[in-house]
């Protein structure tokens, strides 16, 4: 298997942990991209009052040891790079969800 494939397949599996089309029905989530790291990236809407911390962007990114490190990324207004705002290592798959919400204070399902 290719390096983009794999990197393509564990994005598509974390977004299925994360609820898939539910999940982005939910939290208007978009540009979703493949990271390197391995692991996945989406922006959140921008006029979104619910979002905590004025987060824009979250990366979800698979560690060696098979856990997830949730990363969430606020835009600072003056400049074009974002910054972390809040961060949580060794979540496991089931725990996705429940970590996306309390970082970010979207709901992921009904």
């Amino acid at each position: 298997m290719s390096t983009d494939n794999y990197h393509l397949m564990v994005a598509k599996t974390i977004l299925s942990q994360m609820g898939g089309q539910r999940f982005i029905t939910m939290t208007g989530a978009r540009q979703f991209i493949a990271l390197d790291a391995p692991g996945l990236q989406f922006d959140l809407p921008c006029d979104s009052m619910f979002v905590k911390q004025n987060i824009k962007r979250v990366q979800v990114r698979l560690e060696p040891c098979g856990t997830y490190t949730v990363l969430a990324l606020t835009q600072q207004k003056s400049q074009l790079d974002y910054v972390v705002v809040a961060q949580q290592s060794g979540i496991y798959c089931d725990m996705l969800e429940a970590i996306f919400t309390d970082i970010t204070g979207l709901h992921t399902r009904l």
